[in-house]
């Protein structure tokens, strides 16, 4: 499995933390082959969270309107983690956030099986975005104790999947993703919700 160290940084957080952190660009979309722009992920932790950020090089952010925030998410550009207990994936837990800090989050099963009337616990996480020219950047923090509260830290290690959502405008008008994995799961079709597209975070 591919593996990110997470560095231990420590004190309290600046954006000097980010200095500290590993880079990691190795992002693909293995089901289109046009050009995608880069991708950026760091983590660093302490004794009490982790950091989360995600750089993307972006210059058309593309928001769905829709009075509905899950599916306004859900057809939105977006990063994602998910997060499970073991290659079963019963459970796994994801975040899917857009560039405007707005989080959808909801407890899984095998084969898609969504619950989104669970919640990750709103003291246990925050998440602030900022929208450029050229870019956007997303910053997660999430308690330790919530990870080890849902079993997902075992040994220093969590079991994790990194994505991305990228919609393009189409001739017809419409928006169609383009799905961005750091791990590619060898399936034919789309598809993070499957235990080949996970990695490792390693906490240092």
């Amino acid at each position: 499995m591919k593996t990110y160290t997470v560095k231990l940084i420590e004190g309290k957080t600046n954006n000097l933390i980010w200095q500290k952190a590993n880079s990691l660009i190795d992002f693909s979309s293995p089901w289109d082959s046009e050009f995608i722009k880069k991708t950026e992920f760091k983590a660093v932790h302490n004794s009490e969270y982790i950091f989360f950020q995600f750089k993307v090089n972006d210059h058309q952010t593309h928001i769905h309107v829709s009075e509905d925030k899950n599916d306004s998410i859900n057809n939105s550009d977006r990063v994602e983690l998910f997060f499970r207990c073991d290659a079963s994936l019963t459970p796994y837990y994801c975040l899917e956030i857009d560039s405007k800090s707005r989080i959808m989050d909801f407890k899984s099963l095998p084969n898609k099986d969504f619950n989104f009337n669970w919640n990750w616990p709103l003291k246990d996480i925050d998440v602030k975005s900022s929208v450029k020219q050229n870019h956007y950047i997303i910053e997660i923090k999430i308690s330790i104790k919530s990870l080890n509260n849902l079993n997902l830290i075992k040994k220093g290690v969590i079991e994790t999947g990194i994505y991305r959502a990228k919609y393009k405008k189409q001739e017809d008008n419409t928006f169609k993703p383009t799905w961005i994995t750091w791990v590619n799961p060898g399936t034919d079709e789309p598809n993070f919700h499957t235990p080949t597209s996970f990695g490792i975070l390693k906490l240092e």
